[in-house]
């Protein structure tokens, strides 16, 4: 009798392992399959060139923080 039940649990164990390991190998596939079906759809697309030189960007991120300061100390006067 002990060895039909220990014969048992580790068929369920085995059979359940399978189960598992098949599923996983199965959206492993498919989740490749899916990547490069994107990937061939709609490829990235090509970096554009800059539009404007880094010191004017930097020289505009400047007035923005100074336009920011002075607002925020502005508020805090009424």
């Amino acid at each position: 009798m002990e060895d039909s039940l220990l014969q048992q649990g580790l068929d369920i164990t085995l059979f359940g392992m399978g189960i598992v390991f098949s599923f996983l190998l199965v959206l492993v596939i498919a989740t490749g399959f899916m990547s490069r079906i994107v990937t061939r759809s709609f490829p990235e697309p090509e970096d554009a060139p800059p539009l404007s030189n880094p010191q004017s960007d930097s020289d505009r991120l400047k007035a923005i923080a100074r336009a920011a300061i002075e607002q925020h100390r502005n508020r805090n006067k009424r």
